[in-house]
């Protein structure tokens, strides 16, 4: 079976992918799903220093430490930059990158040059007003799509802010994770930020799959995600 490595978005941590590692596990896949530097429960080693390649390093670190290989590699939002970054890096040890409602970057572009202008202008006033110019703070869940009250609960005391770095550092990319098989899962019951990144990835060629669901399908849609990943594994 296939080795999953689940990278989280903006805010999270790895436990949030804990309703969908479980129906992944039983299926028989392994999956990890590291906590990237800085954010929830490794909030204390978090700087202005934190940035992009930092993210990109923790995963690559994970891969290479454990040895992984045949990876099928999920980065959720934020994450699609990190894991095109990680397949670029180590493109002989992905199998399959799908990009979870999340960024499609080519190499020079930053995450905030991705997100409608609407929002990318939200984000730079958050950190400036709200986050000493380098954090962002964490957004209401029912924008994101979370209603039900006990997700909410679930997922409020865990989420911490994120270094806004991240957005504004560029991909580097070789063009190596060109060869790198990719997919995408839009979530469509929300305010479709990343509609935009869906097409991207139509334009190149990559299967398009939807969940009618919020931005946090893996907490609102587990079992649905679960099986979608587990049928596009290789």
């Amino acid at each position: 079976m296939s080795t999953f490595v689940l990278v989280h978005g903006a805010w999270h941590g790895g436990w949030c992918w804990d309703r969908v590692a479980q129906p992944l596990r039983a299926a028989g896949h392994a999956v990890l799903a590291p906590t990237l530097t800085g954010l929830s429960e490794r909030a204390h080693l978090l700087t202005p220093m934190v940035g992009l390649d930092t993210h990109v390093e923790d995963v690559v670190r994970l891969v290479e430490t454990l040895d992984l290989r045949d990876v099928v590699l999920v980065g959720h939002s934020y994450a699609g930059q990190v894991v095109t970054a990680v397949a670029d890096r180590v493109p002989d040890r992905i199998a399959l990158r799908v990009h979870l409602d999340a960024f499609v970057g080519e190499d020079g572009e930053c995450a905030r040059d991705l997100l409608p202008d609407t929002v990318a202008h939200h984000w730079a006033e958050s950190a400036e007003q709200q986050g000493f110019g380098w954090l962002v703070a964490v957004r209401k869940l029912s924008v994101l799509g979370v209603t039900e009250q006990a997700d909410v609960d679930w997922l409020t005391p865990k989420l911490t802010p994120h270094p806004w770095r991240t957005y504004l550092d560029p991909l580097r990319l070789t063009g190596a994770v060109d060869a790198v098989p990719a997919a995408f899962v839009e979530c469509t019951d929300w305010m479709r930020v990343f509609a935009g990144q869906a097409d991207r990835a139509r334009a190149k060629g990559w299967p398009v799959h939807e969940i009618a669901t919020g931005h946090e399908a893996m907490v609102t849609a587990p079992d649905e995600l679960a099986a979608l990943l587990d049928r596009l594994a290789p």
